[in-house]
């Protein structure tokens, strides 16, 4: 009879847990959470432990507590040449070990356990030296949690973000490259009782496909910068992060449309001379278009000491401008002494003996006129003479003959000095200006290659 009765009740309840799993997973649940509140009840219960004390150092000793840091780049905002900082939004995270935080796993069932609430645990006094501005993020809920492990091991992770202060140096603005420093420190505890290492493996981790408007990040560093002062050493992390400038916002905005105004500025050279109204608008309107776009670069970078490398483009390009109105200028007063020497000539026109005689002194001929008078030339030459042109050699005589004539021949086709002024800065110009584009790429281009090595 009473084994039937048994068999009886096995059946009703299997029947039971068939009909009703979730009451029973319930039930197994409530009893879980349970025991994860036990456990936090055991090891952070009044009287059992004092968040005011550090851990202890490595295997229980009385050295000082290690603390492994790593973050994470969520993004990088802005970087301001006028203030000299970058604000950045990262994901901050500590890990060190705490053997009074050890608890029972129930075989592997409690993985960690979770806090919200950073005042219940110690946590080291990590401050950030270069931050200007920073907040944390409390929307919907406080973006910070702690995980504690079974062994003791204590995982901090917050999301903020920080303004820090990056000082620049702008002497090869816009063609520079900007070292931006992250700089985290221990304000209270020195070394002895607080150490901070970079975590082993990815230190540090920056979000992909970060854009920035003008600068891409190359690279990043870590490293170590404890400090010693009068109260002793304090530990200190560092991320260097290097930014390249973008350079062709600059081309397109700045560098373009300078050298357009400058070519702008030759036109002046082609037209008449006798055409003052339209020259002098020109050469105005392009130096003060110059001046404009130099006070416009001035205002978005900061007052520093140095020279800067745009400073020298907009400077040069602006002295050639304003030389291209200072050239009107002289050609002007040349052509009204052209119209004075012309109004001089038909006023005192050349006698005919004037007329008839040739004296040519470039020559060692006789030269005949119409009337028959010639001039004779010394039959003995001078000394200093006779050894410059032994010295000579055939080729160089004839060579520096030939230019002289190739060149007295090409001006002889504009007989007034205004038109050879403006013929002769037509090609002056142009080769100057090129010759200084060589000059300034090379050189900065050199040093920028320098400066990222």
């Amino acid at each position: 009879m009473w084994p039937g009765v048994l068999k009886l009740l096995l059946l009703l309840v299997l029947i039971t847990v068939l009909l009703h799993p979730s009451r029973c997973t319930q039930d197994k649940g409530q009893t879980f959470r349970e025991k994860e509140k036990q456990v936090l009840d055991n090891i952070l219960g009044p009287g059992r432990y004092d968040a005011r004390i550090r851990p202890s150092g490595e295997n229980e000793t009385d050295g000082p507590a290690v603390v492994r840091v790593n973050i994470f780049v969520r993004s990088i905002s802005k970087i301001d040449d006028v203030t000299m900082e970058y604000s950045v939004q990262l994901t901050f995270r500590e890990q060190w070990l705490d053997e009074r935080l050890k608890f029972d796993d129930s075989q592997g069932r409690l993985k960690y356990l979770t806090l919200t609430d950073a005042s219940r645990v110690w946590m080291p006094d990590l401050f950030f030296s270069n931050e200007k501005e920073g907040h944390f993020h409390n929307i919907i809920m406080p973006n910070v949690y702690i995980r504690i492990f079974p062994e003791g091991s204590v995982l901090y992770s917050i999301r903020i973000s920080l303004t820090l202060s990056c000082p620049m140096n702008l002497k090869l603005y816009p063609l520079d490259r900007q070292v931006c420093s992250l700089r985290m420190a221990s304000y209270g505890w020195t070394t002895d009782d607080l150490v901070f290492l970079w975590k082993e493996g990815d230190p540090v981790q920056v979000v992909k496909n970060l854009h920035l408007p003008r600068f891409t990040l190359e690279k990043f560093l870590t490293d170590y910068c404890n400090s010693k002062t009068n109260t002793g050493e304090y530990s200190c992390l560092k991320v260097d992060l290097l930014f390249k400038r973008e350079f062709s916002y600059y081309l397109i905005q700045i560098y373009i449309p300078c050298c357009m105004l400058v070519i702008v500025s030759w036109v002046s050279f082609w037209l008449d001379q006798s055409a003052v109204p339209a020259r002098v608008s020109l050469g105005v309107t392009t130096l003060l278009t110059m001046a404009t776009q130099t006070s416009g670069i001035n205002a978005s970078l900061p007052p520093v000491s140095y020279t800067k490398a745009i400073d020298i483009w907009t400077g040069v390009c602006l002295t050639f401008v304003f030389g291209a109105l200072l050239e009107f200028a002289l050609v002007n007063y040349a052509s009204r002494s052209d119209m004075h020497s012309e109004n001089m000539e038909k006023k005192y026109p050349p006698s005919d003996t004037e007329q008839s005689t040739s004296i040519d002194l470039s020559s060692d001929q006789v030269e005949p006129d119409n009337s028959s008078n010639f001039v004779m030339k010394p039959l003995v030459r001078q000394p200093e003479d006779t050894m410059s042109v032994d010295r000579m050699q055939p080729c160089e005589l004839h060579t520096q003959t030939r230019t002289k004539n190739c060149c007295r021949s090409w001006l002889s086709k504009f007989p007034t000095k205004s038109k050879r002024i403006d013929v002769i800065s037509r090609i002056f110009f142009p080769i100057v200006f090129a010759f200084f584009n060589l000059t300034y790429w090379s050189t900065y281009l050199f040093r920028q290659e320098a400066e990222g090595e």
